[in-house]
């Protein structure tokens, strides 16, 4: 495997997180929800500006392979890991893996005590192997659609470094 590399989100990441996403979603995700479902998740468009606020707002970071941006996760100030998203391109290779322990290692410095995330039905699988437990199951609306997905939660303990994933 190419050399992984996890680092800080920067402004100029918003046009490929938000590729990553939108690949993620049309791609990957497309298996467990409809056609339109995934056009509400994922339209053809995104206002930019407000992308980019909203992944400056969280702690968000991303995962480069070859200085190419495959994936990026963050976590917000009240503990919700609120984006994981890994282009298909990249999958398999652990790039989720490497966010999710990044992240739970940023979220046990900053001194949280647990990690809530929705996981999509995609997604639970995924979180389920990095210790994640499913606390409910959620129907949400989006742009008119209605998805399932699951609140799941995982205890973050401090720790000297990064956490072992299960």
């Amino acid at each position: 495997m190419r050399d992984l590399l996890i680092r800080r989100y920067e402004v100029a990441d918003a046009a490929d997180t938000w590729r990553v996403f939108h690949a993620a979603v049309h791609g990957t995700a497309s298996r467990d929800y409809t056609p339109e479902q995934i056009l509400a998740w994922a339209p053809p468009s995104v206002d930019e500006a407000r992308w980019q606020a909203r992944r400056s707002a969280a702690h968000t970071y991303v995962a480069c392979l070859d200085e190419t941006v495959v994936g990026f996760s963050d976590f917000t100030d009240d503990g919700l890991l609120d984006m994981l998203f890994v282009h298909p391109d990249a999958g398999g290779r652990g790039v989720a893996r490497a966010l999710v322990t990044r992240i739970i290692h940023e979220a046990s410095a900053a001194g949280h005590q647990r990690l809530r995330v929705h996981a999509s039905l995609t997604a639970r699988p995924a979180f389920e192997r990095f210790g994640f437990t499913v606390d409910a199951t959620r129907l949400v609306e989006v742009r008119g659609q209605r998805l399932r997905n699951f609140a799941m939660s995982i205890a973050v303990k401090p720790t000297g470094g990064p956490p072992r994933m299960p």
